[in-house]
């Protein structure tokens, strides 16, 4: 029963976004006009409005909208073939059946909005778990250092460099760390101030592996999740070491990286999953700043320039998907935290 209340609450969720997207988008702006220009005459402009249903009423829309993007959608057979949709319809001339979601196609390029979200996902991806990682890896490790000098400048430092990151702007510091080690630095690191994860060869005309160019935004990407995961890991630390199973493991003789590793840090860990587990989908979600300031290749940077383009299919379908993403690793975060932890059921 609980299994079913959370993915009601996460459909109810989903539509709530898709109606605000919907009225954000929709309701501003001629599309005819975007796809057609200016120039374009007015029997141009009536036909792409008929054949993007801007003929009809608002509510109509909204509902053929949702139709679309729905797993379980009801379509005419000709519409079926007309949009290309991919799917397992029954029925006769009015269809019933399950398919992948259709966000439409971009006003610029024309290709399916769908494609161009799984092409540019695997970028996001790939940028949020190396991260997450860094973040992981930092964070945890100051913040065990932290709280075993608790009160000396080796905590009270970590404890303002935590403060710095989490009250700093992503994009502002996107822009500094880009300026500073691609540019003025460029001639020691040999970082760009922009690329992404694949290049062009200009000799051979092939794609090359760039791995240098995911440093400088994983790490702008990971310095609020890091500053969390400092904070967290100290507090946690610093009340587990305080427990009684902690003085008894000393008085047992066990070292104490033993009695910090094994018995400290393993039951101070479940708040740190939880925060790890949220940051990833918000990293997965929220890297448009990022991507766009460095020039990575991902669902940021196809969001921004299609808003710039005002490609209102691609800016909706990304922030839809997005959301879908966030709201899926939300709901894995606590089924985790749940197997981790059976108090929080």
């Amino acid at each position: 029963m609980s299994f079913i209340k959370k993915i009601l609450s996460s459909v109810f969720v989903i539509l709530g976004v898709v109606v605000l997207v919907f009225i954000l988008f929709q309701f501003f702006g001629d599309p005819a006009k975007m796809i057609a220009g200016q120039t374009g005459d007015k029997k141009t402009m009536d036909n792409i409005r008929k054949d993007l249903n801007l003929d009809q009423p608002k509510w109509k829309q909204l509902m053929l909208y949702v139709n679309d993007i729905s797993p379980i959608s009801i379509y005419k057979k000709e519409v079926i073939a007309q949009k290309k949709i991919n799917g397992f319809f029954i029925g006769g001339n009015i269809q019933f059946g399950i398919k992948i979601p259709y966000l439409g196609k971009s006003y610029q390029t024309k290709k399916a909005v769908t494609t161009m979200l799984w092409e540019a996902l695997p970028g996001t991806i790939i940028l949020a778990i190396t991260a997450i990682l860094i973040a992981c890896i930092l964070g945890i490790t100051i913040g065990i250092i932290a709280a075993i000098y608790k009160h000396t400048w080796i905590d009270n430092t970590a404890i303002i460099g935590s403060i710095t990151g989490v009250s700093a702007p992503s994009f502002f510091m996107a822009v500094l760390i880009a300026y500073v080690f691609g540019i003025l630095l460029h001639q020691f690191t040999g970082l760009n101030f922009t690329g992404s994860l694949y290049s062009i060869n200009e000799i051979t005309g092939e794609e090359e592996l760039q791995l240098k160019n995911m440093i400088l935004p994983a790490i702008t990407l990971g310095i609020r999740p890091m500053a969390m995961i400092m904070q967290l890991t100290r507090s946690s630390m610093l009340d587990v070491m305080g427990q009684d199973y902690i003085r008894t493991a000393y008085a047992k003789g066990l070292s104490k990286k033993q009695v910090i590793l094994h018995h400290g840090l393993r039951n101070a860990m479940n708040p740190i999953i939880t925060a790890v587990t949220g940051w990833f989908g918000e990293l997965l979600a929220g890297a448009f700043f990022v991507e766009f300031i460095f020039g990575w290749q991902g669902l940021g940077k196809l969001t921004i320039e299609a808003l710039d383009k005002l490609d209102y299919p691609v800016v909706m379908g990304a922030v839809i998907f997005s959301s879908c993403i966030f709201i899926f690793v939300s709901k894995l975060s606590d089924y985790f935290n749940s197997i981790i932890d059976p108090r929080i059921q």
